[in-house]
C-alpha cells in the first residue's frame, strides 16, 4: 500500500470541499497526477487489483478529510470568507509554474495551444457572471425529478474533480446545489449522498478516460487547455475585499497558500 497517499487523500478531499480548487490541481502539486489517472482507467480493466495499493489509501485519505473538515470548511467560508478564499487562490497561483514547467511551454506551445489556453481560460471565468442564485433551502427529500438532477450534478462535477482548474464544488455552487451537497454531508443525508454519488462515479470512470486518452495522444494541446482552465478559475475564487480589515489576513493567507503550492509541487 502507498500509505503517503492517505496525506495526498486527505489534501485532495479537503480541496473539493471549497469552490475554486479541484482535487486534480493538488495531484498535480503533489506530483501523482499522471498516475492517478493511470490508476482510475486501469481500475476498470482486468488488471484492477494492481491499481488497489494506490487508490485504497487515496480514497480513505480522500473520504476522512470530507467527513472530518466539512463542518470546519463551512464555518471558514461563512466567518472567515475572504482569507480563505485567498489560501485557495494562493494555491492556484502557486500551481501556475509547475503547469508551465511541466507543458514545456516555451519549447511545444504554438499559436494553436495559446488559443486553446485563451479559450478555456474564458469558458471559467465567464461561469461566474452565469452562476444561478443558490437555493435557500438545500434539498432533504428526493423526488425523481430532484433526483436525477442531482445524478446529473454528480456526474457534471466529477468530470471537473480529476481536471485541474475547475472544481466540482465550483461546478455545484453554478448548478445551484452546492448547499444540498454541504448539507447532505453533514447530515448524513444518505439518498441525497447516493443520489450525487453514484454521478460522480459513472462521470469519474467515462472522464477519466477521455483524459487519459487526451493526454496521450495530445499532451501539450491538454496542458494548454489544463492551464487555461487553472488561470480562468481564479476569477470565480477570488472573492474581493470587503473591509480594509480583510485586507492583511487575506494577503498573508494568499502567501501561504502559494509557498504551499510551490513547496508541494517542487518536493512532487
Amino acid at each position: 500500500m502507498e500509505w503517503k497517499n492517505l496525506y495526498r487523500g486527505a489534501m485532495m478531499g479537503i480541496s473539493e470541499l471549497i469552490p475554486g480548487v479541484s482535487s486534480g490541481t493538488i495531484a498535480v502539486i503533489l506530483g501523482i497526477y499522471d498516475n492517478l489517472i493511470r490508476a482510475i482507467t486501469g481500475f476498470f480493466s482486468k488488471e484492477w487489483k494492481r491499481h488497489l495499493p494506490f487508490l485504497i489509501p487515496l480514497g480513505i485519505g480522500m473520504v476522512a478529510a470530507v467527513a472530518a473538515f466539512v463542518k470546519i470548511i463551512r464555518w471558514l467560508l461563512e466567518n472567515h470568507t475572504e482569507p480563505t478564499h485567498f489560501f485557495f487562490l494562493g494555491l492556484i497561483v502557486g500551481v501556475l509554474p509547475l503547469l508551465w514547467k511541466k507543458a514545456k511551454v516555451k519549447q511545444t506551445f504554438n499559436k494553436a495551444h495559446y488559443i486553446a489556453l485563451i479559450a478555456a481560460m474564458l469558458l471559467v471565468a465567464s461561469m461566474e457572471f452565469f452562476r444561478p442564485a443558490e437555493a435557500s433551502e438545500p434539498i432533504v427529500q428526493l423526488t425523481l425529478l430532484s433526483g436525477v438532477g442531482l445524478f446529473f450534478s454528480g456526474w457534471l462535477a466529477s468530470m471537473s474533480m480529476i481536471m485541474p482548474g475547475i472544481s466540482g464544488s465550483l461546478v455545484f455552487l453554478i448548478l445551484g446545489v452546492y448547499n444540498t451537497a454541504i448539507f447532505a454531508l453533514e447530515s448524513l443525508n444518505l439518498q441525497v449522498i447516493l443520489a450525487i454519488g453514484a454521478g460522480v462515479l459513472v462521470g469519474i470512470i467515462v472522464s477519466s478516460k477521455a483524459i487519459k486518452y487526451l493526454l496521450s495522444h495530445f499532451p501539450y494541446a491538454s496542458y494548454a487547455v489544463i492551464i487555461g482552465l487553472v488561470i480562468g478559475s481564479i476569477v470565480p475564487v477570488f472573492p474581493g475585499i470587503t473591509s480594509a480589515y480583510q485586507l492583511f489576513p487575506s494577503i498573508i493567507t494568499f502567501i501561504a497558500g502559494t509557498a504551499t503550492a510551490l513547496l508541494l509541487g517542487s518536493k512532487g
